[in-house]
Order: C-alpha cells, then structure tokens, then sequence
C-alpha cells in the first residue's frame, strides 16, 4: 500500500450524546392503551473543526438546513403521532410516512420495540390516511422521516411503558421501581408476572392524561442501533406483500391510459372509441385531460386497447425542441462568475459541466385505485404526501376534502416520484368520467416518456489558488425548474420567517438549504438559477446534490493538482469537521487508497456532508479497451466500476442494516448517473421508453467488491440517510474516470454523447406490444 500523508490534528472527539431529558406525552381515551407524543426541539451535538485552508463562513445550509425545516414544521403535529397496546399484547402504530422500500417501517418498529421492551415481532407498522391535521407531519421525503419521528415515536412508547408499569404495579401489588419487564411481560419483586396483553384494557385512558416521561438512555439500548432484517422481508420474498395494484377494490378493473407522442399533447378528436369499446375484455373508453382512458377485465386487454385507439393529437409543451435547445436555453441563463481570473497573481481553475435529463422512475410504475362516486371518492396509492394528494383530488373533482379518502400503500420504490399524486389524481378523473371504479397503471413507456424526470442543468465552476491556499470558490448551477409543487414549497411558506435565505423561489431556498461546500476555500459561493421550461419535473434522489457535488469533487481533484497534493490529500487538508475527515480516512485505510494499478484503471476519492452527516466513497474503475468494448445483448456496458469502499457517518444509526442497504442502493444511482443513465429529447418526446434502454447500473455494470462501513454513533440522533449515497458515489465514479482516462469529462453520463445503444420505440402508438419472446433472452 503506498503511503499517504496527513497533517496532525487534535484528538478527536468520542461518541457524544445529550443527557437524559424529561419528555410531557399523553395518554388518550381508547378502548385499549393509546399513547401520544408532545416534545420540543433536539439539538445536534457540535463538531469539531480544524482550520486548515481559508475559513469559509457558514453557508445556509450549515446554520439551518433542508431537515431542520421539515423537522420543525412535522413539531407543532407530532403530538397527533400515537402508538397503540393492543389486547393480544402486541403494539401498532399508523406511521404519518410513506413506506417506498427506505425500511422506514422497520427502523420505526425499532424504537417502539426499544421503549417499550417488546419484541421486534410484535409490533405491527402500517401507513397512516391522509389526515389533514397532521399538516406538514406526513410529507416524506429529504431523508427526513426518522429524525423527526426518532423522539416523538419513542416518547409515545414510552408513555405507554410507564401507563403499563403503572397498572401492572396494582395488579402485583409492588411498587413501580421495583417492577422489571421483558419481552412484554413485566414481573414483581415476587416473581408474578403479567403481560401487556393483560394490562392492555386496565391501562387505557378515559380521558386526556398528561404523563411525563423519561426516554432510555443510550447505555441500555438493546434494539436501537443493532442490525435488523426488514420486518416485511419475508412478505416480499414470498410475495405476500401488498402494493396498490394487488388491492381487491370491488369492481376495480385495470385501466390505462393512451398518450400524446410528445411531452403533454392534447386529445383533440379519436376516429374509432366505439371500435375499441367493443374489443374483447373492454369495458369503457373515456377522453380525459392526459389522453384516451380504457377500461377492462385485464391488462393485457388495456394494452391491445390503447394501441388500437387512432387519436389525433393537439401539440405538447416541447414538440420540436431537443437536449442541444434546452441547453442553449441554460446556458443563456447562467448567472456569471465574479471572481476574474489573474494569471499573474494567482492559478485560476475554470470547469464547466453538463448534467442531462434524468428518469426518476421507479421499480413499480405510477399507479393507483380510485372509486369515485356521487359526492365522495376514495383513493389507494402510494403517496409521500398524501395531504397534497387529498386536496388536489378534492380540486379536480369539485368536492369537499372531508369528502375524499386517501389511503397511503407501500410503494414499490419512488426516487422523489412519489411525492407527487399524478396517478392518483389521474385515476379518480378517469373514474369519474367512467362512473366505476378503476384500478390505473402506468405502461413503463408513460413513465419515461410522459412522466416526471430530474432536470437537465450545467454547473460552471471557478476556484483561485495562490500561496498554497483556495482564495475563492464559485459554483453556479443552472437547471431547468424542479417542480416543488407536492407540499414542500407550502412547508417553505409557512416558516419563511425562520430560514436564513431571505426571499428566494422555492427552488433556491431548497437549493440553499442543502447545498453546502465541506472545504475551507476562502470566499465561498454557490447559486442557482432555473429555467421554467414546460417539462413534467421533480427532484430526484438527493435532489441537487449529485450534479452540484460531482462538479465540486471533480474540481477538487484539480485543485489538488495545482497544490502538488493527491487527491486524498487536498480534501484532507482543507476539510471543515472532523466527522467528514473520519470517513474520508476511514475509505482511504480500507480501500488501500495509492495502490499501484493497471493503465486504464484508477482510483476515484470523494465526500458529501448533509443532512447532519458525512459520508465518503473510494471507487476503483476499470476504462481498458478490453472492458468498455464487452459485447453484451440489448446492454450498454463501458467503463465498469469494480471496487466501492463506502463509510458513513449519520450521527446514530437506528438500523445499521438498512443504513447499509440505503447506501447500496445510492452507490448504484451514483454509478448510473455518472456512466450511463439519461434521456435523450429529440423532437419534443425522450428517446427511452422502457428499462430496456434506459441504462441504470446492470449487473455486468455493479462492482463485484463493495465494502460499505456505517461509523460509530458520534451524536445521540440520527441523521438523514435515505439519499445519502448518491452524490459521493457519483462523485467518485467520475473521479476515478478522470483519472483512469487521464481526461476530465464534462458531460454526465459520460456515454450520452454517443450511440444511442438502442433502436427507439414509436411513439405511434404510444406503448409497445407486450413481449412474446421472453425464452429468447434466458440464457
């Protein structure tokens, strides 16, 4: 292994963790024992710095950022956040989140099972309806869910504990201090015993009852912070799991819907809807606002239905316009450096990224079950904001909220795509229009096509270097406009006074609220602009990030070049906090960082600080004429990533597992977006209709080592981790590139330029013919 050097720096700190405070809940009146939270804030214990380059003043994001909002507008509600003992001994809890495969329903199981001494197995998590009273408490998203939810589900448990001691202390006859539980089962100074079950109906509330409670310190956790399997791993291998397409809504047929040929066309006359509704299996034909509706008893017969429609359709929002318009557009609209360059005093590094369109599909397409009736509708779907959902439908159909139900189901992934009601809107039009109930599915040509995408955006970068030190960084990032329409912008409204941006768009405060550089650089800035195009976007996983965080890297590897220092060491010497140092070492040690390699083949080195943690990720890559040229049917293969050594820090993980699943999971965007996933828009529609040729990371593609380390608790909270690995892990995908190819790309993917790969669909008729040929590609 080859040495690498570092600057001595002071011991650092070991786990810390807030002492042990007094917490009011409640006690509810329920047949059986209801316990509620009511907590105020939690602070993050401080980092240590060392300062090393030119201090940089805190950027927004570092003072307030995108969790502290959405922590703080869930508080005023998380008093509603109940859990439930139950009469057969077991516990329940209506989780205000939505369940999209983060694990979030495990890890929440967890801290109930650790305040109340319960078995994992006992407890039993569903997905809360839509409940307007919660306001902001039941938005998922920004890897918030569990460090808003940490305390106020474990104060809730907790009162439940103590209301169970309490009733057991009668029934025994002992004093609670000298009753001692486990497993749901609290024993005497006697030896009886009695379990929760018992107690269940004995410890409900008639009333309202304000208990005070004290959590469980983190010296005698025996569930938070230990590996867990997914409590539902077992319904999804045996496919017992329910989505919102295996729900026996009565009468509920499936329904899909045939789509312009470019981005949001219009219907404006169909030559054969009584031809079509007599086809078999066929039962309703009806024109809404996105296109031509069918109805029928399955979906093979919806498929053959949609492409039988002839349909002339009006123009869409991009018809013409292709990536080289969108880009001009950007590029028109970049906010200009201000730093000038000085060659004679100083070394300017000037970069220049494009970053192109981006699917956010998920796994499962976008789909929902809808029942819409006189006066009323109710709705099944897999919502990150039900509330948004609930109210949008109630707009579309002229009724009242009270009047429209919005159940929340597990959802078969979402990247950001879930936070919007787009297929549950649509499904209660259609079953309006239809007078039936429907069960409507996307074709996975619609999501790609018509559906929400990651906004193409170029990031120009300029940094000064004099003296051994960064004088200045500026970043500008330039995109199309992300549409925060599905309840964070009202979130941004309602506590506008209290975030340190001033009066910015929604877009920018959400930029300034995540963004932040990890590097003492001097003079720091980095803005956005947008431009409000007519494209159907959302954020995807992490947002911003990714693209923001590549460019940095990308130049932070150059700035090393101009200072003599590797790539490990620049990033070493100018980071701000002693967490993100911790992991970029920890990457550095296990991924034997400066070994000799192949020509063709390096290593790539990068970080990423938010959502009160610190990750970093070592790729090793593989640019060889013998790998990038693989030959494999219908695949898109290039460069391969064969090694990724991970550590993250999120503070405290709750679930170790499933932190390390998330990371995983991220790791493989990042790969993807650096190498080969994107769209191409040509003539106002995007090429990709399907996975097919949509190129996210195969299996030829993933790393054949991955090595992912979660760190030591280093705060008494957790921190977000749901998009965490993204951007480190694009990040590093394209260092390694750079350094392996000895030429730093500018494009991302770094194969959008070339062939397409694939031989596009037609766009006439919208979806293709369901296959017929699958023993052909079994190899």
């Amino acid at each position: 292994m080859t040495q690498y050097s570092r600057p001595p720096r002071p011991e650092e700190p070991g786990p810390q963790h807030p002492g042990r405070r007094r917490f009011l809940g409640y006690v509810l009146a329920a047949p059986t024992l209801v316990a509620a939270a009511q907590i105020g804030g939690t602070a993050l214990a401080p980092q240590t710095a060392r300062a090393a380059g030119l201090p940089t003043l805190p950027q927004p994001s570092e003072l307030y950022d995108l969790n502290d909002l959405l922590t703080d507008a869930a508080l005023p509600t998380s008093g509603l956040i109940t859990v439930t003992v139950n009469a057969d001994g077991t516990a329940s809890f209506a989780l205000p989140r939505a369940e999209v495969g983060q694990g979030i329903t495990t890890s929440s199981a967890m801290l109930i099972a650790e305040e109340l001494d319960l078995p994992l197995d006992k407890i039993t998590v569903t997905l809360a309806d839509a409940r307007p009273e919660l306001l902001f408490n039941q938005l998922t998203g920004g890897s918030n869910t569990t460090i808003s939810t940490y305390t106020p589900i474990r104060v809730a448990a907790s009162v439940a504990r103590g209301r169970l001691l309490r009733a057991a202390s009668q029934v025994l006859g002992d004093a609670v201090d000298t009753l001692t539980v486990e497993a749901g089962v609290i024993t005497g100074s006697g030896g009886r015993s009695v379990g929760y079950g018992e107690l269940a109906v004995r410890a409900a509330g008639a009333g309202v009852e304000p208990v005070a409670v004290t959590l469980k310190p983190a010296s005698r956790f025996t569930v938070i912070g230990t590996p867990q399997g997914r409590i539902d791993a077992r319904d999804i291998v045996t496919g017992r799991k329910q989505f919102a397409m295996d729900l026996a809504v009565p009468d509920a047929l499936p329904t899909m819907v045939c789509r312009p040929p470019t981005i949001n066309g219009t219907v404006k006359a169909v030559a054969n809807t009584a031809a079509v509704a007599a086809m078999p299996g066929v039962t309703d034909v009806a024109v809404v606002s996105t296109g031509v509706a069918v109805r029928a008893r399955t979906f093979g017969q919806c498929v053959d239905a949609v492409r039988a429609l002839e349909v002339t359709w009006g123009p869409g929002t991009e018809d013409g316009r292709s990536d080289a318009d969108v880009l001009k557009e950007l590029r028109a609209a970049e906010i200009p450096l201000l730093v000038p360059a000085v060659p004679l005093l100083a070394k300017t590094i000037d970069a220049d990224f494009t970053f192109w369109f981006a699917s956010n599909s998920a796994l499962e397409p976008n789909c929902a079950v809808a029942d819409v009736r006189s006066g009323s509708a109710e709705v099944w779907a897999g919502l990150k904001s039900p509330i948004v959902a609930q109210e949008a439908i109630a707009a579309e159909l002229g009724l009242p909220v009270a009047s429209v139900t919005v159940h929340v189901t597990q959802s078969g992934g979402s990247f950001g795509r879930k936070l919007f009601p787009d297929a549950a809107v649509e499904a209660a039009v259609v079953s309006r229009a239809m007078g039936k109930p429907v069960k409507l599915m996307w074709h996975r040509t619609d999501e790609f096509r018509q559906g929400r995408t990651h906004p193409m955006s170029t990031a120009r970068v300029r940094a000064t270097v004099l003296l051994g030190q960064v004088l200045t960084y500026e970043q500008r990032h330039t995109s199309v406009s992300t549409d925060f329409s599905h309840g964070l912008g009202e979130i941004i409204t309602a506590l506008a006074a209290k975030l340190p941006v001033g009066d910015l768009t929604f877009s920018e405060t959400v930029f300034e609220l995540t963004q932040q550089s990890p590097y003492d650089f001097g003079v720091t800035t980095q803005l956005l602009n947008e431009v409000d195009t007519g494209f159907n976007t959302g954020s995807m996983r992490n947002i911003y990030s990714p693209n923001v965080r590549t460019a940095q890297e990308l130049v932070v590897d150059r700035i090393g070049e101009a200072l003599g220092k590797d790539p490990y060491q620049v990033r070493d010497a100018f980071l701000k906090d002693d967490r993100t140092r911790a992991v970029l070492e920890k990457v550095a040690l296990d991924g034997s960082w400066g070994r000799a390699m192949e020509p063709g083949t390096a290593q790539g080195i990068a970080i990423h600080t938010e959502y009160h943690g610190a990750v970093a990720v070592l790729t090793e890559i593989d640019c060889r004429p013998a790998t990038t040229g693989r030959q494999i049917t219908d695949a898109c293969t290039g460069p391969r990533v064969t090694k990724v050594v991970c550590a993250v820090d999120v503070g405290l993980a709750v679930n170790p597992t499933g932190l390390r699943a998330q990371m995983m999971g991220g790791i493989m965007d990042g790969i993807a977006m650096a190498l080969t996933s994107s769209l191409h828009l040509t003539d106002g529609y995007f090429q990709e209709g399907s996975w097919d040729d949509y190129f996210y990371t195969r299996q030829w593609n993933t790393p054949p080592e991955l090595d992912i380390t979660v760190m030591p608790p280093t705060t008494g909270v957790p921190g977000g981790a749901g998009e965490f690995g993204v951007a480190a892990a694009m990040a590093s995908a394209a260092c390694a590139y750079t350094r392996a190819t000895g030429s730093m790309p500018t494009a991302f993917p770094v194969n959008h330029d070339g062939p397409l790969g694939f031989t596009p669909l037609p766009t006439v008729p919208p979806i293709p013919q369901s296959p017929t040929d699958g023993l052909d590609h079994v190899s």
